[in-house]
């Protein structure tokens, strides 16, 4: 962070408080391993929820959450909705996450 550069008040609460929501939605193990597995492409509910090992409603009430905190997008495909993030600081922030905590160790 350069100490020279300033952002007034304002602005910077307004980010503020769309980081705290960011994060807020973030803090959830199963919503964290959804985006985790949304980094890497779209993916159904049910592959979201046998990769987690929950049933199919739980991954539903998560996905709806993230919906409404405008994180993903769903596409309706047939019967199946294929969900993706659609939100860029969330790619970002769920990116630095994958690669810090998921990504080759060494």
């Amino acid at each position: 962070m350069s100490a020279d550069v300033s952002i007034d008040p304002e602005t910077m609460r307004a980010a503020a408080d769309e980081a705290s929501e960011l994060l807020k939605s973030l803090g959830n193990r199963h919503r964290l391993l959804i985006l985790c597995q949304l980094v890497q492409g779209e993916k159904s509910v049910g592959q979201l929820a046998e990769f987690l090992g929950i049933r199919d409603s739980t991954v539903s009430q998560h996905l709806a959450l993230l919906r409404r905190d405008k994180i993903i997008l769903g596409r309706r495909d047939g019967q199946t909705i294929w969900y993706r993030i659609e939100s860029q600081p969330a790619r970002k922030v769920m990116e630095v996450l994958y690669n810090t905590f998921c990504g080759p160790k060494g």
